[in-house]
């Protein structure tokens, strides 16, 4: 399979994100891998996950955690009950996302535990599962401290459950991530500049590689070129702030890195499938005047 490696960015007041999408039933076939931790809710679908070296069917719901540089990858094959969509909630975070003493003290030793088992991929059954899909939900929903009390509850939950180790006990997934913190220096360069112009020798000096040897890395390793992956870096913020209800679409449009109202109008459509009007409606977001 291919290896993708992939960069979220959290919101400047948010230390974690989570987020809800409908399950598009295809195969997928590249493995995708990041620095973050990831909590994958899956619902109504049947097909294969591929995580580290471990392959296995799965069926229904399922509830799996992922560690830092662990490629993973799933299979959709069918939608089980065909009157409800197939869906996945997705929490991305860091370990030390409240602070490094946090996991110092006493009571954090059975997540560290959890943190550690999660470098080969970790699943949860029965009632961890409803349970942690009742937090999400709940997560889904809320905002600060309420949403950060929320995130404890679900850790302290998946680190007293049962669980099953996914990958094999010799299967690192730190030896594969040289190339992943390469390519996150490029992730980073764009994350703190995409508001302005991106140069793509810039990006390229970043790596000691021509532009055209960059273009064929980066295409390779993101299945994205720059011009896309910048594309959707501006709109995911775009995004956001409509979102937030303190900008309109015009406003937007400048803060995300544009200067023509027409073209953002039709890279948002093309990354988000609808205008950005219709996108806020969507959110019953009205567009502030």
């Amino acid at each position: 399979m291919q290896y993708i490696y992939e960069n979220f960015t959290f919101p400047p007041d948010q230390s974690f994100t989570i987020r809800s999408e409908i399950l598009e039933i295809k195969k997928y076939a590249a493995f995708r891998s990041h620095i973050n931790f990831e909590i994958a809710l899956l619902e109504n679908c049947s097909g294969k996950r591929f995580i580290g070296d471990h392959i296995e069917d799965f069926e229904g719901t399922e509830l799996i955690l992922l560690g830092s540089y662990l490629p993973h990858c799933w299979q959709y094959y069918t939608v089980l009950d065909p009157m409800i969509q197939p869906q996945a909630t997705v929490i991305h975070f860091f370990p030390d996302f409240l602070g490094q003493q946090l996991l110092e003290k006493p009571e954090a030793r059975q997540l560290n535990e959890l943190f550690s088992k999660a470098a080969k991929g970790v699943a949860f059954s029965g009632y961890t599962i409803q349970s942690a899909k009742m937090i999400m939900q709940q997560m889904l929903f809320s905002t600060g401290m309420a949403r950060v009390a929320l995130m404890l509850s679900l850790l302290d939950l998946l680190a007293n459950a049962p669980s099953e180790v996914l990958a094999s006990p010799y299967y690192n997934s730190v030896s594969s991530s040289g190339e992943a913190q390469k390519i996150n220096k490029v992730f980073d360069y764009i994350f703190r500049n995409f508001r302005d112009e991106i140069s793509l020798k810039a990006a390229a000096d970043i790596l000691h590689m021509s532009p055209a040897a960059f273009c064929r890395y980066f295409k390779a390793r993101t299945n994205r070129t720059l011009i896309d992956f910048v594309k959707e870096v501006r709109i995911g913020h775009a995004a956001k702030l409509l979102l937030e209800k303190k900008h309109n679409v015009t406003e937007a449009c400048y803060l995300s890195g544009y200067n023509n109202l027409s073209n953002f109008n039709k890279h948002f459509k093309e990354v988000k499938g609808l205008s950005p009007r219709d996108f806020m409606r969507q959110y019953e977001m009205p567009e502030s005047r």
